[in-house]
């Protein structure tokens, strides 16, 4: 058993709200603010770990709930936990599948002792409790565990919201209690819908409970930017400083951002990855749609200075041609690309608010402008 961390997470600048810090865990450290690509089912679809690594990833997010529908925790667990099954050997924080409540709500049921799930791959049926939950990321290892909630829907009423919201505080208690001594890390996540005062609420309970880091989750499901940012805030609001932050789901440079400068810490999104695979490259100046006949001839590399080895040895027009024609390797380079440019731009954060220039590099993505223009 690897030792635990001495203290779970220091803060080493800020500048204003934003701040760059280190999380130690039992399989590394992460420089924070980072941002977590989401390997799901164990995996960044088409890479390689050690491109992953070379990519700038710290660590990765992959998803319990999807893990234990297949290959199952038995399986890992014989393994030797997910590094050794996965062949990862950074941190690993694992989702417990709330998320799935929503993304998945038409196969879900849900009540106050458990969550029902209906697999997806095959129909059948997997009753999570907030105990069981524990009990599934423990055993496949992971660095960060997250608890059990109950995100809601953008539109969803308001009776749902607060019977939602104080479900995922008895969770979180569960949770709390049910966990064992370890070197792991658990985090706590607040919810409360779109309603300020109760996310509020609900980051102010979440907090108190004594969690090695706090979540927002429930955001950017469809709710506009401004509702996104005012409920942020709201929970922010109640996050003690010594406790690294977390917002769930968020993946755009200028989101990300603001978030930083609101006092997050964590990031994760299948964004980056997923316009990989639809021929969508994401750089300093805005996306790259490569299936677009402009970048036919195109012989310049996706972005100007990037080391990544997409940028360095081909070129738009050789990407475009690969997708057209169906290559696995479009998918593997533009991947490779794009999740280098999430590392970047976090490793570019980091030193703004080291040096005091965040709120320049902060002004430079909105308008549009290479983030190496700031300072």
């Amino acid at each position: 058993m690897l030792a635990p961390p001495v203290t779970a997470f220091t803060v080493v600048q800020r500048s204003g709200a934003a701040r760059a810090g280190a999380l130690h865990t039992a399989h590394g450290t992460i420089h924070t603010p980072a941002f977590m690509p989401v390997g799901t089912h164990a995996a960044i679809r088409a890479l390689l770990p050690g491109e992953v690594r070379a990519a700038g990833a710290e660590v990765l997010l992959c998803n319990a709930y999807h893990l234990a529908l297949r290959p199952g925790v038995e399986l890992i667990e014989r393994a030797g936990g997910l590094h050794a099954f996965m062949g990862w050997n950074g941190p690993i924080l694992t989702d417990s599948g709330g998320y799935q409540l929503v993304s998945l709500g038409r196969v879900t049921r849900v009540d106050d002792e458990a969550a029902d799930f209906v697999s997806p791959f095959d129909g059948t049926s997997l009753r999570v409790t907030p105990e069981l939950a524990m009990d599934i990321q423990v055993r496949l290892g992971a660095d960060i565990v997250m608890c059990l909630d109950h995100p809601v829907a953008w539109g969803a009423r308001q009776e749902l919201v607060r019977a939602a919201t104080e479900r995922t505080h008895r969770w979180a208690q569960r949770c709390r209690d049910a966990m064992p001594a370890g070197d792991r890390l658990l985090f706590g996540i607040a919810q409360g819908g779109f309603d300020a005062s109760l996310r509020t609420e609900s980051a102010r309970a979440v907090a108190a409970m004594g969690f090695d880091g706090l979540a927002v989750g429930g955001l950017s499901v469809g709710e506009p930017h401004d509702v996104m940012h005012a409920m942020l805030e709201a929970s922010l609001s109640q996050f003690p400083e010594e406790r690294p932050r977390y917002f769930m789901g968020l993946g755009t440079d200028a989101e990300i951002l603001a978030a930083v400068s609101a006092g997050v810490d964590l990031f994760d999104c299948v964004v980056p990855t997923r316009l990989a695979r639809h021929a969508t490259a994401v750089t300093d100046e805005g996306r790259i749609s490569l299936r677009k006949a402009g970048y036919r001839e195109d012989l310049r590399p996706l972005e100007a200075g990037c080391d990544c080895v997409a940028c360095a040895s081909f070129s738009r027009a050789y990407l475009r041609h690969l997708f057209g024609t169906g290559d696995i390797l479009a998918h593997r380079l533009v991947t490779v690309h794009n999740l280098t440019h999430m590392s970047r731009l976090m490793a570019g954060v980091r030193s703004a608010i080291v040096a005091g220039a965040f709120p320049q590099l902060q002004m430079s993505v909105q308008s549009g402008r290479p983030a190496s223009a700031a300072g």
